[in-house]
C-alpha cells in the first residue's frame, strides 16, 4: 500500500498471501455507506479489488478470503468527490493576443506534481475538471483528471491517448472578465457577436471536413477550427463561465443556436432564471462563496442558488474554482446548500454523480456501485457536519490520502507555507523532494 493505515482505520489482514497491493482485495466494514445510487447502508461492507468496486451491501456481504479488512465502524464512506471546476496543477490557457484560443490545451501546462493536487486529495476530491481562466471569450480546452498519485499528465488524464483522444471540454466566458480593448470585445453585445462569428466559421470548416472525408483529411489543418468542430459535434462539452442573469441567457442562446452541450459555471444569479435554465436542459456547476467581496457582477449571488435549481428541476453540481474556494473545504459547499434549503439527497448528488454526468464520466465514477472505479472517501462522520473531516481518500483502490500520516496531515491542515515552490510532495516510495 502507498501509506500506512491510520490508527482510526486499523487494517487486519485476514489471510497472508502473495497478492500484490493492487490485486489484493480490500474490505471496509462497519461504516455508514452512502452509495448515492441508493439509500444509505448502516453497518455496511464495501469490497474493492483491481481498482474496481466488487461488492457493496449490508453486514452480511461476503468478504473474499485473503482480503485486507478495515474496521470502519463509526465512519462514513461515500464516493470520491467530483470537482467540476478547478485550477489546480499550475496550468494556464490562452493569452491576451486574441480573445479566443480554442486550440490551447491546458493539459500541456499541467504540473502533475503540483501541491494543489495533494490538497485536493486531502479534501476528498478524486475527479476534477481543470480549467483555463475566464479572462478570454474562449481560453482553451479543459482537462479531466483522476487524482491518482502521478508524475506526469499521462498518469492523471482520463483519456488513454492525450494526443488523439478528447480529454476535456472547452472553456468559454462572458460578462466582465473577457471584456477589454480591441482585439477584445468592449461590450457584452460584441462579445456574443464574436462568439457567433467564430462558430459560423467552425460550421463551414466542418462542412469542408465532411467533403474531405474527415477532420484529419483537411489541409492545411486549422487547430482552432478542429477544437470548435468537436464542440459542434457534441464530443467536447462547453464549460461556460457566466454570472449575471442576462449573461446566463446569452450563453443559453448560443448553445441553442449552435447545438452544443453546455454546462453553466458559477451562475451567481441562477435564482433569477432557474426556470429558464431548467427548460433549456442545461446543467449548472455552482459555487458557494462564504465571504463577501469579489466582482460586482456576482453581487446578487445567493446561497439559495442550489435549492432554486433543484426546485426548477435543473441538474446542479458544486465546484471549488480553487483557489477561490480551497479544495480541502469542498464538502462545505454542499453543507451551505443544505442550510439554504437544498435537500440532502440532491446536495450529495451535487458533490458526486451530478458532476460526473456533466463531465460524461458517470459510467465510471460518482456512485458506489459494483463495477465502478474504486474511488471513495472515508469521513469521520456525517458529510454535512462542520466537525467532520476527511480521514482517507482512495482512488482506484489505492490510498492517496491518509489523515493519520504526518506528511498527508500537513496538506490537510497546513497554511500557505505548506504549498508552493519548495514544499514537500510525497509520492509512492518517496519521502518528498
Amino acid at each position: 500500500m502507498r501509506r500506512t493505515l491510520s490508527a482510526a482505520l486499523v487494517g487486519v489482514v485476514a489471510a497472508a498471501g502473495a497478492l500484490s497491493a493492487q490485486e489484493q482485495p480490500h474490505a471496509f466494514r462497519g461504516a455508514t455507506l452512502l452509495p448515492i445510487a441508493g439509500q444509505p447502508i448502516q453497518n455496511g461492507v464495501l469490497v474493492v479489488q483491481g481498482g474496481k468496486i466488487t461488492a457493496i451491501g449490508g453486514a452480511d456481504t461476503p468478504i473474499p478470503a485473503g482480503a485486507v479488512v478495515h474496521d470502519a465502524t463509526g465512519k462514513t464512506i461515500m464516493p470520491g468527490l467530483v470537482d467540476t471546476h478547478s485550477h489546480i496543477g499550475g496550468g494556464d490557457g490562452g493569452d491576451r493576443s486574441s480573445p479566443m484560443h480554442p486550440s490551447v490545451r491546458i493539459l500541456d501546462a499541467i504540473d502533475a506534481r503540483d501541491d494543489g493536487i495533494q490538497k485536493a486529495q486531502a479534501g476528498g476530491i478524486t475527479t476534477v475538471n481543470v480549467m483555463p481562466g475566464s479572462g478570454l471569450l474562449m481560453s482553451g480546452q479543459t482537462v479531466y483528471l483522476k487524482l491518482r498519485d502521478g508524475n506526469d499528465i499521462y498518469d492523471l488524464a482520463y483519456c488513454r491517448d492525450v494526443l488523439r483522444d478528447i480529454c476535456g471540454g472547452m472553456k468559454m466566458a462572458n460578462g466582465t472578465n473577457p471584456r477589454g480593448e480591441p482585439p477584445h470585445p468592449g461590450t457584452r453585445a460584441r462579445a456574443a457577436s464574436m462568439m457567433r462569428e467564430r462558430f459560423v466559421r467552425a460550421q463551414e470548416y466542418r462542412d469542408k471536413a465532411r467533403r474531405a472525408g474527415g477532420l484529419d483529411k483537411v489541409t492545411p489543418r486549422d487547430l482552432e477550427m478542429e477544437g470548435l468542430v468537436e464542440v459542434l459535434d457534441g464530443r467536447r462539452t462547453v464549460h461556460f463561465h457566466t454570472h449575471r442573469a442576462d449573461d446566463i441567457l446569452t450563453a443559453l442562446r448560443l448553445a441553442q443556436e449552435f447545438g452544443f452541450r453546455i454546462v453553466l459555471h458559477h451562475v451567481s444569479e441562477a435564482w433569477k432564471v432557474a426556470d429558464d435554465i431548467a427548460r433549456s436542459g442545461a446543467a449548472s456547476s455552482i459555487i458557494v462563496v462564504d465571504a463577501p467581496g469579489g466582482k460586482l457582477e456576482a453581487i446578487d449571488t445567493r446561497y439559495e442558488n442550489g435549492v432554486a435549481l433543484e426546485r426548477a428541476g435543473a441538474p446542479v453540481a458544486f465546484h471549488t474554482d480553487d483557489g477561490i474556494t480551497d479544495s480541502r473545504w469542498f464538502l462545505r459547499q454542499a453543507g451551505l446548500g443544505v442550510r439554504a434549503g437544498m435537500s440532502r439527497e440532491r446536495a450529495l448528488e451535487a458533490m458526486t454523480i451530478a458532476g460526473a454526468r456533466m463531465l460524461g464520466l458517470q459510467d465510471r465514477v460518482g456512485t458506489l456501485e459494483r463495477g465502478k472505479d474504486a474511488d471513495f472517501v472515508v469521513l469521520s462522520g456525517d458529510p454535512f457536519s462542520v466537525y467532520t473531516r476527511v480521514e482517507q481518500t482512495w482512488v482506484e483502490g489505492s490510498k492517496v490520502f491518509d489523515f493519520g500520516d504526518a506528511n498527508d496531515r500537513m496538506y490537510a491542515v497546513g497554511g500557505f507555507g505548506v504549498f508552493g515552490d519548495g514544499a514537500a510532495h510525497a509520492h509512492e516510495g518517496e519521502e518528498g523532494h
